[in-house]
């Protein structure tokens, strides 16, 4: 006889993992580079605005990571890496994923609405929207570009960060964004690329499922020069300095490397260190801003 699914487990860490916790720390992690970004050295952050934006954004985040896994639990039961998730394993029933959804994206709207401003709230119910929706349900079932036009809401959190701080989208956060948004595909195709066999059997239409591993190898040198290119943007437009053009261009240079060898002399092992290694480049990379950001000048 089968345990009833609201005994089974841990329940807190079971709705934790809905959130995906390490994706919503890198968002917030970059949603908190942009507020600091947003002002000027010698100045202090609110931190009113520091804490309910940080809070709010990342509620929101976590309901839609909630969402993409109530949608997905079918495609997830039969993915290796993501078999092992709370509604696959049947910890958690459907109906408690969209009310714990809906209660701490609500929470966290309220937050960024109350404590922060309107546009930042708006902004961050666009880029929930643009995740859980058209990424998540119309998206990523439909066309291998999933990741190109999806990343847009992925892009969003320094966007977010600056808005908080300051009311309105200026130059600065949106090359911040193009930097995320010419990420993205060479960080998800480096990962598809090690599980073409897993987004096959799902049904994916992921690049190297419809256009193979010659045209996807291609696509991250490609997506990886044009990244380099704009994360030399910031220092161009005298956002930043020396100390951050020089990070920027050893850390794009070991990207680089990644990618040629993908594209030269492909290994699943270097697919799968690309992958590991995209998400410290652009960890480093906001962080050599920041650090920059407060360099005397």
């Amino acid at each position: 006889m089968s345990t009833p699914v609201a005994l089974r487990g841990p329940r807190l860490r079971q709705y934790y993992a809905l959130t995906k916790p390490r994706v919503v720390s890198l968002i917030v992690f970059c949603a908190v580079i942009g507020m600091f970004l947003a002002t000027p050295p010698g100045e202090w952050i609110s931190l009113r605005i520091l804490l309910a934006a940080t809070a709010g954004i990342a509620l929101v985040a976590g309901a839609a990571a909630a969402v993409n896994c109530l949608v997905e639990q079918k495609i997830d039961a039969v993915m290796a890496r993501t078999r092992a998730r709370p509604l696959p394993r049947g910890e958690l029933s459907s109906a408690q994923t969209l009310a714990f959804s809906g209660v701490i994206g609500g929470a966290g709207m309220w937050l960024l609405h109350q404590f922060v401003n309107p546009l930042t709230a708006w902004l961050t119910l666009g880029t929930f929207v643009g995740y859980a929706v058209v990424y998540t349900v119309l998206l990523k079932p439909a066309t291998p570009q999933n990741i190109v036009i999806g990343g847009a809401s992925g892009a969003m959190p320094p966007v977010l960060g600056w808005a908080a701080v300051t009311g309105e989208v200026a130059p600065q956060a949106l090359m911040l964004f193009l930097i995320i948004f010419a990420w993205t595909p060479p960080h998800f195709w480096a990962l598809a690329l090690y599980r073409t066999q897993d987004y096959a059997r799902a049904g994916l239409p992921m690049l190297p499922v419809t256009h193979g591993r010659e045209f996807t190898a291609l696509q991250v040198l490609l997506y990886t020069v044009i990244l380099v290119a704009a994360s030399i943007m910031p220092f161009a437009y005298g956002m930043s300095g020396w100390l951050y053009l020089a990070a920027a261009l050893a850390l794009g240079g070991v990207f680089l490397g990644y990618a040629w060898t993908i594209y030269r002399r492909y290994e699943d092992a270097v697919a799968r260190a690309a992958f590991k290694y995209s998400i410290v480049y652009l960890a480093l990379l906001f962080a050599a801003l920041l650090v920059d950001h407060y360099m005397p000048r």
